[in-house]
């Protein structure tokens, strides 16, 4: 068992990883302290393969519980569907003692961590995440949200598991394309604060869904050691995490919701962020090309559509909740393993950056 623990005072949990979790997470949850009703909530994507073994442990220890469904993909990021999993756990019997377990990958941590964050006024939840993204990054951290049609996750809020519990066999029902684009995550933690990481990441086989244990320990202790440091964002540490997101996200809410997957976005903005971090902060070429050789060792794209407009991009860069107060800050590197923030980039660089994505 590979245990992270998260210290955030009074609300401080562990991140437990090892394979065969899911069938012991009865036990797992009534070991916080956690009763009253549990409500979970997962996609259809999900539920074929999982549902069953969760309701099964939680049955064994006593829980009672709800499930509920919604449909997979970005699009069920939503005020909508915020607002009928509220309805429906209300018209389950829930009320204030009950908890929420979010099972699922990322916008399924995301969704139901937010309605965790606003039914009654707020309830305790667990996350057990089945994707990488959510494995090594998404479901630690607390934050929660919903996408607006204006851009990703700028409706949401701050509310932290009780629990996160990881079995890395749920990845080995993931669709090749679903299971690699998390790599973009793991190649973003390894590049802001653990060059020795790239090592480890070049000698697996991006074929065998088979991902160890200790790999996914040391990603979530990297992140859950910057969240205990700048917990709601506000010193500018877990802006860090950020490495390869702003122009990712801009390209990702550029395009309907699902053409391409969030670590595939994440890949092109890691580009865009190396080309600026040679430009900003020293980096080196060769630095660069590893990087870039590990996304496409990962089957990650580099290269921007032309069907998706610069100008579009921008616009949506411009609502992003990462430019609060006009601050265009970008995350990039001095050398690999070392994150720096810029805040200094000219805007019409950021167009022709954008730009460079596509040759």
């Amino acid at each position: 068992m590979n245990t992270v623990h998260v210290n955030l005072g009074s609300r401080s949990y562990e991140i437990l990883v090892a394979p065969g979790l899911l069938a012991e997470s009865g036990s797992r949850i009534q070991a916080t302290g956690l009763t009253g009703m549990a409500a979970i909530i997962t996609d259809d994507n999900v539920a074929p393969h999982f549902l069953e073994q969760l309701e099964s442990s939680l049955l064994k220890v006593g829980y009672t519980f709800s499930s509920h469904i919604f449909p997979a993909g970005e699009a069920s990021k939503s005020m909508a569907v915020v607002e009928n999993l509220n309805r429906e756990l209300i018209q389950a019997g829930h009320n204030r003692s009950s908890f929420v377990i979010a099972l699922g990958g990322g916008v399924t941590g995301d969704l139901a961590g937010f309605v965790a964050s606003i039914f009654y006024r707020g309830v305790p939840f667990v996350q057990i995440p089945t994707t990488i993204v959510s494995q090594v990054d998404s479901a630690v951290g607390g934050k929660t949200g919903v996408n607006a049609p204006e851009g990703k996750n700028l409706i949401g809020a701050f509310h932290q598991p009780r629990l996160v519990l990881t079995d890395p066999n749920t990845l080995l029902t993931l669709p090749g394309r679903e299971f690699r684009e998390g790599f973009a995550e793991v190649i973003k933690h390894a590049a802001i604060r653990d060059e020795e990481m790239f090592t480890d990441l070049e000698a697996l086989d991006p074929m065998d869904q088979n991902v160890p244990s200790e790999l996914i320990a040391r990603n979530v202790a990297i992140k859950a050691r910057i969240v205990e440091d700048d917990e709601q964002e506000t010193s500018g540490t877990r802006a860090l995490l950020n490495f390869g997101h702003t122009i990712g996200h801009g390209i990702e809410a550029s395009v309907p919701y699902g053409t391409l997957l969030h670590g595939e976005a994440i890949s092109l903005g890691i580009r865009a962020a190396l080309r600026l971090s040679e430009n900003h902060a020293g980096l080196a070429p060769d630095a660069s090309q590893r990087i870039l050789a590990l996304l496409t060792h990962y089957q990650l794209p580099l290269k921007l559509s032309d069907d998706i407009s610069t100008d579009l991009i921008i616009e949506k860069l411009l609502r992003d909740k990462k430019f609060s107060g006009g601050q265009k800050t970008f995350v990039l590197l001095d050398r690999p393993g070392n994150g720096i923030t810029c805040s200094s980039i000219p805007f019409e660089e950021i167009a022709l950056t954008i730009d460079f994505l596509r040759s």
